[in-house]
């Protein structure tokens, strides 16, 4: 009998384990897709880090997993061509995409940036790849290149027409969106008053400074717990 009440007990702790176990929730895991901007997110200080750092604090870091997937100078046809192994290999739950200066920034350092309807295609169709598999998916706009306030740096009028057609496919796809160019503009006019190049939330008119790393941490996480 003593033996028979000892393996009743260890059963029925063994199965409380396990319904413990699937009552807690999955482990999220996030992708963020992008260029060097992405790539200098993933490091210490970077706005990945930090977001680490933020669901620690909010005692929510097992909840997700948060993988930086970027490489420098990448624009949006080179994220569709390595997504397979770069992101679809990994089964994320959701993915940040957070591309779109290098597609404008390159026309005029190289001539090899991308022409707007390409830049539109190329990442619809990265966007169907990820709802067919049910992935949810966050698109992110260009910040700046420069940080000049009154629209005078010169690559204004590509970053807004550029940041217009993800805020279109957001809206056409149903999904998240942290709408950095308009994010990045309204703190400028705050705390730019000497209309400065760089300095204020990037180090070089493009990457992020502390400030800047910070400000994009917030709202990414925002739009991470956004239901």
């Amino acid at each position: 009998m003593r033996l028979l009440s000892r393996t009743a007990v260890i059963m029925t702790l063994i199965s409380a384990a396990t319904l413990l176990t699937s009552l807690r929730p999955k482990t999220q895991k996030v992708i963020f897709f992008g260029d060097s901007i992405t790539a200098q997110g993933a490091r210490p200080g970077g706005y990945i880090e930090r977001i680490k750092q933020a669901l620690t604090q909010k005692s929510m870091a097992n909840d997700y997993d948060l993988i930086g997937a970027g490489i420098g100078g990448n624009k949006v046809y080179d994220l569709y061509l390595r997504m397979d192994d770069d992101v679809m290999a990994q089964n994320p739950d959701i993915v940040f995409i957070y591309i779109g200066v290098n597609d404008v920034w390159h026309k005029a350092t190289s001539g090899t940036g991308t022409d707007i309807d390409k830049f539109e295609k190329f990442y619809t169709a990265i966007i169907n790849k990820l709802l067919d598999k049910h992935i949810r998916v966050i698109l992110v706009t260009p910040a700046v290149i420069g940080e000049k306030n009154d629209f005078t740096n010169q690559q204004d009028g590509d970053l807004n027409a550029y940041s217009q057609v993800i805020r279109n496919l957001a809206q056409k796809f149903h999904c998240g969106l942290v709408d950095l160019r308009e994010i990045f503009h309204n703190y400028e006019l705050k705390n730019n008053p000497g209309n400065k190049e760089s300095g204020i939330l990037t180090q070089d008119r493009v990457h992020l400074n502390d400030n800047g790393n910070q400000l994009v941490a917030d709202k990414m996480l925002e739009a991470l717990l956004a239901k």
